[in-house]
């Protein structure tokens, strides 16, 4: 099967005896000289590539590269950084299509949302530039006569981020787009499943790059590797940020491992997404978010809504709806026009799917629709299911836990009170949503005593959050934030700075010292 696409991005160059490129930094390109792996496409099970994970010697050759550019590149007023990322976006547009198809042919993603994906890059380079001259500080009074104060804010060094499979490209960008023009060096470990993703938005970065040749190189990287590599990169000082997305646990490695050596990291991890149907709810648009969020992506965003909170009142109505629309979804191959719901991304989610399905039966819930393997219509080799319907209770054991697949755990609830405690129950605290025609309940879920996600929406869904808020969420969805917003903070450092013009040196306190 020929990949064009491949070619367009020149990713077939960054191939040698079959295998690609593990190791990607100024002049250092080469195969990684660890276990090697293939990649392959959850379409259809076929192998996309054949990679070798990098050693830690590599590794460490990446992270003197990111040094020593960042040195240089910490020096480039913010917006000629600015332009570079600028340049990204432009040519992430003119390749928007060929961008998107690494997404769908790794990640299984319909096409509709891999474009959806590389827009969201196109997107934040765009709030990128903008944010290249508006990294403001502060002037603050001073209580001393003849001094003033002011802050500013500076480079914070090599950044380390480690994405997972579902988002490939947008989040990188987030992290590496706010990243550069903050002046920091970006070094990327992508997901094992997708890095043919992190080798594409590397070639369009360096084809950026060739054309601004006064700017230092490597000031962006992309190493391929297994844990171990990943363990070293929290491990390893000279990443003064490590930003991090995937599962609660991988997380929790990541932050106690940076911070054991008082490191800062940006944690995007699970999310057990509710959305409150109140009484009053305009059922015809609860319906259409309700169905993108909970089947979108196959349920395997970190936003994905995986607990529907209904009313007692309307729930069989609302199930109903819900069962004849997932019934009418055309499931299949993601490249193809007119699919709404790809494969899984491996074997191993399938698996997790059927086991939180027999967990739910087992303490006491119902499967009212689908959960099962889809095999007609569908490539051979892929793991295709039909989005699932569940009726439980909201304490059961398994409601509690994020199953990264298609589920949705129906719960009901007689008054709101009752819903929002039932929505903050769970460990996750990412995005959540109420439907609701009353602007008391609207405002009592947006207050201190609602909803506790980094994320809370009126009438819309959980999912497709723009990149001009803060993304991110509360307890084990990690703390971190990213994208829009004051977000870009993370990547750099502050420093609080007094200015003596006068001809005295009062203390500050009044402190009398003579």
């Amino acid at each position: 099967m020929k990949m064009t696409f491949l070619e367009n991005l020149g990713l077939d160059r960054l191939q040698a005896n079959g295998l690609y490129c593990s190791v990607k930094a100024s002049g250092l390109r080469q195969n990684g000289e660890g276990s090697a792996f293939s990649v392959h496409s959850p379409i259809n099970g076929m192998e996309v590539g054949r990679f070798q994970n990098a050693t830690p010697a590599q590794l460490e050759e990446v992270i003197v590269t990111a040094e020593d550019a960042f040195k240089a590149f910490r020096k480039v007023p913010a917006p000629v950084r600015g332009e570079l990322v600028r340049r990204i976006g432009n040519i992430a547009r003119e390749h928007k299509e060929d961008l998107a198809r690494v997404i769908t042919l790794e990640s299984g993603k319909i096409m509709a949302e891999a474009l959806g994906e590389v827009q969201e890059w196109i997107d934040v380079c765009d709030f990128a530039v903008g944010l290249s001259r508006q990294l403001h500080g502060k002037t603050i009074v001073s209580e001393r006569p003849g001094h003033r104060m002011m802050e500013q804010w500076h480079p914070l060094g090599p950044v380390a981020v480690i994405t997972a499979f579902n988002f490939p490209m947008a989040v990188w960008a987030w992290n590496s787009m706010i990243g550069l023009v903050c002046g920091d060096t970006m070094v990327l470990k992508p997901s094992e499943k997708a890095p043919l993703c992190a080798l594409a938005c590397q070639a369009v970065l360096e084809k950026a790059l060739a054309t601004m040749p006064e700017l230092p190189q490597g000031i962006s990287s992309v190493i391929i590797g297994d844990r171990e590599i990943g363990q070293l990169i929290a491990q390893d000082n000279r990443f003064p940020l490590v930003s991090a997305t995937g599962s609660t646990a991988m997380g929790r490695s990541v932050g106690e491992t940076v911070g054991a050596r008082l490191g800062r990291s940006l944690l995007e991890l699970g999310g057990n997404n509710a959305m409150i149907i109140s009484e009053t709810a305009d059922l015809d648009l609860a319906l259409r978010a309700i169905v993108f969020s909970a089947a979108g992506t196959a349920g395997q965003r970190c936003t994905t809504l995986r607990r529907l909170i209904t009313h007692a009142s309307i729930k069989d109505e609302l199930v109903a709806r819900i069962k004849k629309s997932y019934a009418s979804l055309p499931i299949g191959d993601p490249s193809k026009e007119g699919t709404l719901v790809g494969p899984l991304v491996d074997q191993r989610s399938f698996e997790a799917m059927q086991n939180a399905l027999k967990a739910a039966v087992a303490q006491g819930g119902e499967v009212l629709f689908g959960g099962e393997r889809v095999t007609d219509g569908v490539p051979d080799g892929g793991y295709y299911v039909r989005p699932a319907i569940v009726s439980i209770r909201h304490d059961a054991e398994v409601v509690h836990e994020e199953t990264f697949a298609p589920i949705l755990y129906v719960l009901t609830y007689q008054d709101l009170e009752e819903a929002i405690e039932i929505q903050n129950e769970v460990p996750q605290g990412l995005s959540s949503a109420i439907f609701t025609e009353s602007v008391r309940e609207a405002e009592l879920f947006l207050s201190p005593a609602g909803s506790d996600c980094g994320i809370a929406n009126v009438n819309i869904g959980t999912s497709g959050a723009e990149i001009g808020g803060a993304f991110g969420g509360e307890k084990d969805t990690g703390g971190g934030r990213e994208s829009g917003s004051d977000a870009w903070k993370a990547y750099m450092r502050r420093t609080t700075n007094t200015v003596n013009y006068g001809g005295e040196l009062p203390l500050a306190q009044g402190i009398v010292f003579e």
